[in-house]
């Protein structure tokens, strides 16, 4: 069984439906490849391009479908924080706590996220290097927090997209916890489209590939059943078939790197 987990899902909570239809379709893909699979979802997407953009049901709203797909599916579920005044109540319904990557750096929410016990996913900050992460795990770490993860998801150096650096991902790896590698938004163009982001999702199953061959113990990707008509993060997402072939041939790889 390839050693690797799977944090999936549509990019904001659109409606029960989708989440239940994603999480469905999703686990699956993954109890057929044997990897496993967590289910992702935003209640509030607060770094949203533009002001007028759809943000989601908010935290009641949303935690409530979060629990409709952890108990119906039967799967763990992820959702992000972006106050310290959300962390407590959404503690109480997901397994794992997503610190975005535009807050990697506040001391405040990480510490939040440390004293509840959950599992807590950092994302690195566009404008932080990998050993810098060190410093947000030790922050969640002072907090009690125990079962931290890290995930790449991409830096910006200027020149119109997000750029990779696989080197970063062994860096974070020697930090001595899970590292995760965010598939879809490394495909990012930040604000590439004046009110929203643009993307180049052609790109994902050749960085989700290399991710896996690189050692990363898990990957994050946002899939819907019709990105175009996507509420958030329509460039980048992948739709449910696309993300299916991707999963097969990252099976393959993570089967295949237990023998090097």
């Amino acid at each position: 069984m390839p050693n690797l987990f799977i944090i999936a899902g549509p990019c904001v909570i659109e409606s029960a439906e989708l989440c239940l239809t994603v999480a469905r379709h999703m686990k699956g893909v993954c109890d057929r490849l044997g990897l496993r699979y967590i289910f992702k979802a935003s209640f509030d997407k607060a770094n949203r391009s533009a002001a007028d953009s759809f943000r989601g049901p908010g935290l009641a709203g949303g935690l409530a479908i979060l629990k409709q797909v952890k108990e119906q599916v039967g799967v763990p579920v992820l959702t992000d924080v972006h106050e310290t005044a959300q962390v407590a109540e959404a503690a109480k319904v997901v397994d794992v706590l997503q610190v975005p990557a535009f807050l990697a750096r506040q001391t405040d929410l990480l510490m939040a996220c440390g004293k509840t016990g959950r599992t807590v996913n950092i994302k690195k900050g566009q404008f932080m290097s990998p050993q810098e992460m060190g410093n947000a795990l030790a922050k969640v770490r002072s907090a009690g927090g125990k079962d931290i993860w890290l995930t790449e998801r991409g830096t910006f150096f200027g020149y119109n997209r997000l750029v990779n650096d696989f080197t970063g991902l062994a860096v974070m790896k020697d930090l001595g916890v899970p590292v995760v590698f965010d598939v879809t938004h490394s495909t990012q163009q930040p604000a590439g489209m004046g009110t929203a982001s643009g993307g180049n999702p052609q790109y994902a199953p050749l960085l989700a590939r290399a991710a896996v061959a690189a050692g990363v113990d898990g990957l994050f990707l946002e899939c819907h059943p019709d990105p175009k008509n996507a509420k958030s993060d329509a460039a980048t997402m992948l739709d449910l078939p696309a993300a299916e072939k991707l999963l097969h041939q990252c099976a393959q790889i993570a089967e295949l790197r237990k023998r090097w």
